[in-house]
């Protein structure tokens, strides 16, 4: 099995962890803890309970994944006020 075979699954996010982790409930029933992964970091994508979220996965872990996708959801509306706003 090369290095590069990943798993990509599509689960919800149940539960937000303190350390910026996320616990994800797969499609298959199965739980595991996510992070969010760089490009989501580096854009400040957010992610909240109930996102639906596609996760990657090593298949040496299966306890463990890197959220590499949040679906846009109901409440992914236009941007708020702030947003278009530039500091001078």
């Amino acid at each position: 099995m090369a290095k590069e075979e990943l798993l990509t699954l599509e689960g919800q996010i149940d539960e937000i962890f303190p350390d910026g982790r996320f616990g994800v409930m797969l499609e298959n029933d199965h739980r595991i803890i996510a992070y969010t992964a760089g490009k989501m970091r580096k854009f400040r994508i957010r992610s909240v309970v109930g996102d639906r979220v596609r996760v990657e996965m090593t298949p040496y872990d299966l306890s463990k994944g890197r959220i590499v996708f949040r679906e846009r959801g109901p409440g992914g509306g236009p941007p708020g006020p702030h947003s278009g706003k530039r500091r001078h």
